[in-house]
């Protein structure tokens, strides 16, 4: 803990008695509150009652850790995160083969963890689950072992991400999808309510029923500040790579001489470094909800 005088433990916070210089470092850990004495936790630290917070445990600046929270594991967590009630960040991964090795989860800054979030550490010693930064994760969502959240990511409620998968930053993960594991979502896609995927998903689309996408995320390239001549682009590109009744893989090769944007970059590196394959197109959507760019 990371006291007026320096690093604290827990215990050294409860040793310093009555004197005022420290007195708000007892205040901030509610009384029912279990914390282990060798967890870290910053001064400014505050800990609800009945939070659990185990012994390999080190928080950052100004975190709030909500009632009835478990923090476990060796798992490090930034500045400015909220634990909302009934969060367990950091416990074993659900994987048979996980023998109870020390496993590591590391989370930024900014991150909102709303009611009964889990999130689950790494099933190797040599691995991390990695959390970055000002995301919002909603009520009951899961965040499987391995797998590594970019920036501004949001994952509504219900929605369930396995073991070992990448999301990119500013993808919006609707209520109720379920993602495979290995899987990559890429930065800015979208998931609509529901849907599913064991393929990856690519940048800027949007994702529809399962392994399926109907066009691109048009309201969130332009809340993401991408130009009209950049939107336009991948407007025309996602229609030579998805809409040309041509195999993706000539498709792309042919792309790579046509556009040279640098968001149609990204796109076109991600789909060239898929191992899964990537999802497919399924045509126009006819309610155009959430942002589709559908013609």
């Amino acid at each position: 803990m990371t006291g007026c005088h320096g690093s604290w433990t827990t215990a050294d916070v409860f040793e310093l008695g009555n004197q005022a210089e420290c007195a708000t470092l007892v205040w901030m850990i509610h009384p029912t509150a279990i914390v282990h004495p060798k967890a870290k936790l910053d001064s400014t630290t505050r800990v609800g009652p009945y939070a659990v917070i185990d012994e390999g445990v080190e928080l950052g600046p100004d975190c709030v850790i909500g009632p009835h929270v478990y923090l476990t594991g060796l798992t490090t967590i930034g500045s400015h995160n909220q634990f909302h009630a009934g969060c367990v960040i950091g416990d074993a991964p659900q994987d048979l083969k996980y023998k109870g090795d020390p496993t590591r989860l590391r989370v930024g800054d900014y991150n909102v963890f709303r009611e009964h979030v889990t999130v689950h550490r790494s099933n190797k010693t040599g691995e991390e689950t990695i959390i970055g930064s000002h995301n919002f994760l909603m009520a009951h969502s899961h965040v499987g072992h391995n797998t590594r959240l970019g920036d501004h990511v949001i994952i509504a409620n219900g929605a369930l991400l396995a073991g070992h998968m990448v999301v990119q930053d500013r993808a919006f993960i609707s209520g109720n999808c379920l993602v495979h594991q290995f899987v990559r979502v890429g930065t800015l896609a979208l998931m609509q309510g529901g849907s599913g995927i064991g393929k990856d998903l690519p940048p800027y689309t949007v994702a529809r029923g399962v392994n399926g996408i109907c066009g691109l995320n048009t309201i969130g390239l332009r809340r993401a500040g991408l130009t009209a001549e950049e939107r336009l682009e991948l407007k025309q590109l996602y229609r030579a790579l998805f809409r040309n009744n041509q195999n993706l893989r000539p498709a792309l090769a042919a792309a790579r001489n046509q556009f040279a944007g640098a968001p149609a970059k990204v796109l076109m590196d991600f789909l060239a470094a898929s191992a899964r394959g990537v999802c497919a197109d399924v045509g126009k959507d006819p309610a155009s909800e959430s942002g589709v760019e559908t013609d």
